[in-house]
């Protein structure tokens, strides 16, 4: 792994030593430069888990992806840098109920003297890593995070300003290898019970909110409030072009 390109692409200009000073910096940068997306789905191209094919998307191609891309890419950065990181199999929340199989999320465990929760995969998710042993809520910004145990389960919970806690995700501790994903990740690919086969969906934070695109619709949330607009025909990608995130975190679209 190229370890200064890597930072470039995310803008990272802080230390690489081994801590939690770093881990927050490195994921927060992550956040603000590589977009959730499944853009490629929609696009009909295969996506791989190979470690050099996230690196050509990710970092040469300024590209953004999903869970298992994007959590996969960031836990080799890792591990390059000397952190003790392990991948974590987790099933997301139904709006029905329940949550996925085994497989369905990918999320990282950073261990430093405390275990910490890492994940930069997860669309509208926790800013800063949060504790895994923790049981209290922890406070970021107008939402909150809590980790729940039962047995060797546990569930991330989150509560928005005003609102009631929701369950995010649940999973274990125990550790897996980017290949254990892999059948999962042809499903999100593949079938039209995936949520990802649904509708096109491109999301980065920013350091006032996010800029969402969802199918044809941008969302815009900010300090000041939601914005939403519909794109203009001259906006829209019929022609199955590229999109890339620029160095000022918007969206340009290159043949």
């Amino acid at each position: 792994m190229d370890i200064q390109a890597y930072l470039k692409r995310i803008a990272y200009t802080g230390a690489v030593d081994v801590s939690f000073e770093t881990l927050r910096g490195l994921h927060l940068a992550h956040l603000y430069a590589v977009p959730f997306d499944n853009l490629d789905i929609h696009l009909g191209r295969r996506l791989s888990l190979d470690g050099a094919a996230l690196f050509d998307k990710i970092v040469t191609r300024r590209r953004g992806g999903f869970c298992y891309e994007l959590n996969g890419l960031f836990c080799a950065l890792l591990r390059q840098l000397r952190f003790p990181v392990t991948m974590l199999s987790a099933g997301v929340a139904r709006a029905s109920g329940g949550f996925g199989p085994e497989f369905d999320h990918l999320a990282l465990c950073v261990q430093l003297h405390d275990p910490w929760l890492v994940d930069v995969g997860f669309g509208n998710g926790f800013r800063i890593p949060v504790r895994l042993n923790e049981t209290a809520a922890q406070p970021q910004g107008a939402s909150a995070y809590l980790i729940a145990a039962d047995g060797d389960c546990r569930t991330l919970l989150r509560r928005d300003e005003g609102g009631d806690w929701t369950p995010q995700y649940r999973f274990t501790l125990q550790p897996h290898a980017l290949e254990d994903f892999a059948e999962r990740c042809v499903f999100h690919q593949t079938s039209p019970e995936s949520s990802f086969t649904q509708g096109r969906i491109c999301s980065l934070a920013t350091p006032e909110g996010r800029i969402t695109l969802a199918r044809n619709r941008i969302v815009e949330t900010t300090a000041a409030g939601r914005t939403e607009r519909d794109l203009t025909l001259a906006e829209s990608q019929p022609d199955g072009g590229e999109l890339t995130t620029a160095p000022a975190s918007r969206y340009t679209v290159q043949p």
